[in-house]
């Protein structure tokens, strides 16, 4: 299980940080669609089924995080290996979330946009529903995320 150190917050508009990562040299990693489906428990460990798209090719993961959607823009959390949804273990994965009485929270559709650099990566999302807005988030080794985010805290205009 990983620990993910990440600042994430919401902003007007991506570009003044698609820019900022073009100007340092961070390389474009991928654009993909994702629809996320949150299902949730009294144990604050949620559990997401991420739809993801890229170039045409749909896979489909289970994971579990902390369940700290909150308004901090520093979060630490646990995160586990995620595991492939498939047509041979789909049923399988829908069985162990009742079991363990996971209940549908919500469903997140997004654009996303990964950059690295080093040990650091910057997520970059465009939601679409259920409400239209953008999220910065960077991520990665804790000194490096730290110095990056001082850099880039007053980029762009932010949403509170």
């Amino acid at each position: 299980m990983a620990v993910e150190y990440e600042y994430s917050y919401k902003v007007k508009n991506l570009k003044p940080f698609i820019d900022y990562c073009e100007k340092n040299n961070y390389e474009f990693v991928s654009e993909n669609k994702q629809v996320r489906t949150l299902y949730k428990n009294v144990n604050k460990i949620m559990a997401r089924i991420i739809k993801k798209i890229n170039n045409g090719i749909e896979k489909t993961v289970l994971d579990f995080k902390d369940d700290n959607l909150n308004d901090e823009v520093l979060n630490v959390s646990r995160e586990t290996i995620p595991l492939e949804v498939t047509s041979d273990n789909e049923e399988a994965i829908f069985s162990i979330l009742d079991m363990l009485e996971y209940k549908k929270d919500k469903v997140l559709e997004r654009t996303r946009y990964v950059y690295e650099k080093n040990q650091v990566t910057f997520e970059l999302d465009e939601y679409t529903s259920p409400e239209v807005m953008c999220v910065v988030a960077v991520e990665g080794a804790k000194e490096e995320v730290d110095k990056v985010y001082d850099e880039i805290k007053d980029l762009g205009e932010r949403i509170e």
